[in-house]
């Protein structure tokens, strides 16, 4: 079976992402991979370089973002505790040219009325906008497994429910990854629960930000320069 990546952070996810968009198509070619996914946090700043490079290379692009969430309404710039950057992580990729053109204003829109620590979207501008995306429940951070890691199903049940309502059934997965992390056991069952529940599908990402497992090293120093900490930290 052909595993096509997702869920990929490359240099323009700034301080974060730690792959060279050459590089990580010339990876998927060498691997035969039929299409990639571009999904850096909060922008669309390497679209076109990656849609280049990816046609360039026979593969299929897809165009998206992992864009921030505001737990309100996006012009509201109160903090919330409860809610780390006051805003949930939600994957998004371009279905088709329409969708291309809307992520464009969601972007657009998040830089320009909902920078509050992220550019930040909300439902009402989503919903407003949400035709030709597909949308997936993103990692950790994301609305849906956030809830259900701190114990509040019905709440994960509910935000869950609100997404299909705006992007449509057929248009929002549920996302799993692996990466080893302790937290993620715990969400994967529920997550599972809720997938038959609503009969939405489960997609497999990955939520790469670098290339190699030998990387890890220097990604660690770029996020220390991120988040103004020091490798002993």
């Amino acid at each position: 079976m052909r595993f096509v990546h997702l869920h990929n952070h490359t240099e323009y996810s700034l301080l974060d992402g730690a792959m060279k968009i050459d590089t990580l198509t010339e990876r998927a070619a060498k691997y035969e991979m039929p299409a990639l996914a571009i999904t850096d946090h909060g922008n669309m700043f390497g679209a076109i370089e990656f849609y280049i490079s990816a046609r360039k290379r026979g593969i299929k692009p897809i165009i998206g973002i992992e864009t921030y969430v505001a737990p309100r309404s996006r012009l509201d710039q109160s903090r919330d505790v409860r809610v780390p950057e006051s805003s949930f992580h939600l994957t998004l990729l371009c279905e088709n040219e329409t969708g291309y053109k809307n992520l464009i204003k969601l972007s657009s829109s998040a830089f320009l009325e909902g920078f509050y620590y992220k550019p930040r979207i909300d439902k009402e501008i989503l919903a407003t906008h949400a035709k030709g995306l597909i949308g997936l429940s993103g990692c950790l951070k994301g609305e849906v497994p956030y809830r259900i890691a701190m114990g509040d199903v019905d709440g994960a049940r509910k935000a869950l429910s609100e997404y299909i309502d705006i992007l449509g059934r057929e248009n929002f997965c549920l996302e799993i990854m692996r990466l080893g992390l302790r937290a993620e056991e715990k969400i994967h069952g529920e997550l599972v629960k809720l997938a038959h529940e609503f009969d939405v599908p489960i997609v497999a990402t990955n939520d790469c930000h670098y290339l190699d497992s030998g990387d890890h090293k220097a990604h660690d120093v770029l996020l220390c320069i991120g988040t103004k900490k020091t490798l002993s930290d």
